[in-house]
């Protein structure tokens, strides 16, 4: 097992071409479950999480080829459909094969998910929103049993205590494309990783309209077939990179961004006083004064986004004054602050908030990551932290940035891998 090393002070400049969204490319790879012709995924990301999805796609009888960012996923000649918990188990996202199983084959057997430890996110919203389609489900040694004779479209309210659900929204969507009538999803998730799964299923010859908005409506057809389809950048690696330009007093430029995707925290990056440049699909970010303190409410898109909560502290840590950050989304969602604290920030958690004083510099430390958006805090800490900092169980970081360190040291950073 690895951890990363990094001597902070540098400040990064150059540019940096971002992947494809992780958020994105899980699903649509579940979503090639609804056909047995072969679909291309482009744009795909190296990831830890993209192995374990291709690895469920494979032990449910697909499979595929890798090459570069293209992704080739066929089926063989069997067909199951039981997603065994020491796959699903170490991902959340995986929980998506559900819809696709059931709607393809009628029924599902799949584990319950796992993945980061942020707060209890129950799939209980998953769950209703099948049932509504006239599936039959129970709950049996840690793994849901679904079955269906018939899929039957209908109205389904998605709202949760904590706002729509994007997996939720996911799996309905791919369950409805395959029944019978006409489905409509209210307070439906509106995340761009939505669009772009709606996008890729009407690709495959889905009926779908509203997807980007609270109302999702799909008529239901009678088969999909294969497609092409190139998945869309990663705006939270982008977000964590525009904040690696402005925590370490940079000047970088990031390649293949979708601006339209990032109005939230472009907002509050001018908000604190960062120089933004826009040209077409490219961004360059930097820090031409002294940044100021601002307050972040973290909300479903197109609010500030809880996956980049973690890396705005770190961003916060180094700026003088009080700033607050509050997550609406995911109610344990502060695991770095402990870490974060232990590197010379002074953070309090309050709740759902917390109260940053930003110091003049951290000091480098030895600090162990909790789970993905937590990672990539600790690491931006690094950067910028007087000394030398080693960030433990990276695992969780190439779960969702591809490459980074390299990215980084091309930047610049000093960072490199260790063995623990």
């Amino acid at each position: 097992m690895d951890k990363l090393v990094i001597e902070g002070g540098v400040p990064l400049s150059g540019e940096v071409v971002i992947s494809g969204s992780k958020n994105a490319v899980l699903p649509i790879l579940a979503a090639t479950l609804l056909t047995d012709e072969p679909c291309i995924i482009k744009g795909a990301p190296f990831l830890r999480d993209t192995n374990t999805m291709l690895k469920i796609l494979r032990s449910l009888g697909k499979d595929y080829s890798f090459h570069r960012d293209n992704i080739v996923v066929t089926s063989s000649k069997t067909h199951n459909f039981v997603a065994d918990y020491k796959l699903v188990s170490t991902m959340r996202a995986s929980f998506c094969v559900l819809g696709p199983l059931l709607g393809k084959l009628r029924k599902a057997k799949v584990s319950l998910p796992g993945g980061c430890i942020i707060g209890i996110r129950p799939v209980d919203l998953h769950l209703k929103g099948l049932r509504q389609l006239g599936t039959d489900i129970d709950i049996e040694g840690g793994y849901v049993v679904a079955k269906a004779k018939n899929l039957k479209g209908a109205s389904i309210y998605l709202g949760g205590e904590f706002g729509s659900s994007v997996l939720a929204t996911d799996n309905i969507m791919m369950a409805a494309v395959l029944a019978k009538g006409k489905t409509i999803i209210e307070s439906s998730a509106c995340e761009p990783e939505v669009v772009d799964l709606a996008e890729f299923l009407i690709k495959m010859g889905a009926k779908i309209r509203g997807h980007g908005t609270p109302t999702i409506e799909i008529e239901g057809v009678k088969e999909l077939h294969g497609a092409e389809h190139k998945i869309i950048p990663d705006r939270i690696e982008a977000g964590t990179f525009m904040i690696a330009s402005l925590i370490t007093k940079g000047n970088i430029t990031l390649r293949n961004v979708n601006i339209q995707h990032q109005s939230a925290l472009l907002d509050k990056l001018k908000e604190a006083g960062a120089t933004i440049h826009k040209d077409g699909d490219c961004l360059t970010v930097t820090a031409k004064r002294q940044l100021k303190p601002v307050n972040v409410t973290t909300l479903p898109y197109p609010g500030f986004p809880t996956d980049m909560q973690a890396q705005m502290m770190s961003l916060m840590s180094v700026t003088p004054g009080i700033s607050i950050i509050t997550e609406k989304v995911f109610q344990d969602r502060f695991m770095h602050v402990a870490e974060l604290n232990r590197m010379g920030a002074r953070i309090q958690r309050e709740g759902p908030h917390a109260i940053i004083e930003g110091v003049k510099r951290l000091s480098g430390a030895s600090v162990m990551a909790s789970d993905l958006r937590a990672s990539a805090s600790l690491v931006l800490a690094g950067l910028v932290a007087k000394g030398k900092s080693t960030v433990s169980r990276i695992y969780h970081l190439e779960r969702g940035y591809e490459n980074f360190d390299e990215k980084l040291r091309r930047l610049g950073a000093r960072i490199w891998r260790e063995k623990e």
